[in-house]
């Protein structure tokens, strides 16, 4: 193979291919070898890193501006954020969940998408602009955010199914609350006793009456679940403010290249539908209270809309955002 771009795509895949069945052999073996599981994973972030470097010195311009070198970028930020979210809980079920879209990424830009597409091409006209960068990246990364925090949704769906999931941490925290536990009041001694009995009968009224039980507070163990439903929240978190501020720059992108805010072409249409979803998952979490498998199902469906939106409609060709991803 004589382009190096080419070949650091195919050794990023090469690392993630290994790197996905010892995620999986180190969930059912207790955690061993989660550490090479991590190593690989940055190794195969540190490949497409550099893929996109020289991608950038060989064609003049950030490479985003087709579905190869978006497909990179993708899975680029998709490993980058599986790297930040075992950082906070190093669990092999992260590298379990999260590995597999960095893969599928590289997989199908490398072997699915034809070898014209995979070189490096001028600009479109449309796509000469300083909003290139700004919008586009910043979609990448809400993308690869939401879709990491929908996987470890599912993570959630899959390490409770048949059981009865009852989480205690609270929606914006991992932190598990305190259960109070009733403590009976112990029974008198003989000696009081024999007091209580030579007192007056108020005061031995007043000596005998019990004391209210006291409460011991106790911390309460955060299951398995539960971390996974507070690292989803929080990365979906994230994903969905970089999904709004890429919304709105692709706007005034889009007011200054046609004229109009908003023109409902497929690509928006699926992105605002996609940012619905997401607003719906938050909104059951914040103002219901829900958590667990509920909002986890609202994230699942979360990951087929943006599945729909990113790769769908582009499949298709049409629409205004048709451009810059297909050759004629």
């Amino acid at each position: 193979m004589t382009d190096p771009v080419l070949a650091l795509g195919l050794a990023a895949f090469a690392l993630l291919l290994v790197a996905l069945p010892l995620a999986f052999w180190s969930v059912s073996g207790g955690g061993q070898g989660s550490t090479a599981v991590r190593l690989m994973v940055a190794a195969a972030n540190l490949s497409l890193t550099a893929q996109l470097v020289l991608r950038w010195m060989q064609s003049g311009h950030f490479p985003i501006s087709n579905l190869y070198e978006s497909l990179c970028f993708l899975a680029w930020a998709c490993t980058l954020t599986q790297l930040l979210v075992e950082r906070s809980w190093p669990s092999p079920i992260v590298a379990a969940a999260a590995t597999p879209m960095g893969l599928g990424c590289v997989a199908f830009a490398s072997f699915a998408l034809p070898d014209q597409l995979q070189q490096a091409a001028p600009l479109v006209p449309a796509l000469r602009s300083s909003w290139l960068v700004m919008h586009v990246s910043v979609i990448m990364v809400s993308y690869a955010a939401l879709l990491v925090g929908s996987l470890l949704s599912v993570a959630v769906l899959v390490t409770d199914r048949g059981q009865g999931l009852e989480l205690r941490s609270s929606s914006i925290g991992s932190g598990g609350f305190r259960q109070a536990q009733r403590i009976a009041p112990t029974a008198p001694q003989p000696e009081a006793l024999a007091y209580a009995s030579v007192v007056p009968a108020r005061a031995s009224a007043t000596a005998t009456l019990a004391p209210p039980p006291a409460l011991q507070l106790s911390s309460a163990s955060i299951s398995l679940s539960e971390q996974l439903d507070s690292l989803s929240y929080r990365t979906i978190t994230v994903g969905f403010l970089l999904l709004s501020i890429g919304i709105v720059s692709g706007a005034v992108w889009a007011n200054e290249a046609w004229g109009s805010w908003w023109s409902w072409d497929p690509k928006e249409t699926w992105a605002l539908i996609c940012w619905l979803v997401y607003a719906a998952y938050l909104h059951t979490r914040l103002s219901r209270g829900w958590q667990g498998r509920r909002p986890a199902l609202v994230a699942s469906a979360g990951l087929v809309v943006i599945c729909v939106c990113y790769i769908g409609v582009n499949l298709l060709g049409i629409g205004l955002h048709s451009y810059g991803w297909f050759l004629s």
